[in-house]
């Protein structure tokens, strides 16, 4: 399973900004999707979690500012990001989890989109 984000870019503190993502391939199902960051020189963060039944979670600092959401028949998630802090500035990555059935049987994955950066000018 493949994941591409796109939207990342330069914002002015107290701007926004949607960052989205498309899962490929064969043969899958995704359970839950999330977007994670990571500032430099910090490890990467859990930013906001939905399961495949709506189930939502933030992390505290973006709460109220960050809406997750999902098109689950276009395979997509959806970072809407409002009142921007610098602090915000990272990588961002999306994230999958399910199940792909190959000829092989069905197994568990956890794809990782390659990143798409958001820089917060203060």
């Amino acid at each position: 399973v493949q994941l591409q984000a796109s939207g990342g870019g330069l914002v002015q503190a107290g701007g926004s900004r949607r960052l989205s993502c498309v899962a490929s391939g064969r043969g899958f199902s995704i359970n839950a999707m999330a977007w994670y960051r990571q500032a430099p020189g910090q490890q990467r963060d859990l930013v906001a979690v939905m399961s495949s039944v709506g189930r939502i979670n933030y992390a505290d600092s973006v709460k109220g500012r960050f809406t997750i959401s999902r098109d689950y028949a276009k395979k997509m998630v959806y970072l809407q990001m409002n009142s921007l802090k610098p602090e915000d500035t990272a990588v961002y990555y999306c994230n999958a989890q399910g199940v792909v059935v190959t000829t092989r049987g069905q197994s568990e994955y956890n794809s990782w989109g390659q990143g798409t950066l958001v820089t917060v000018s203060s």
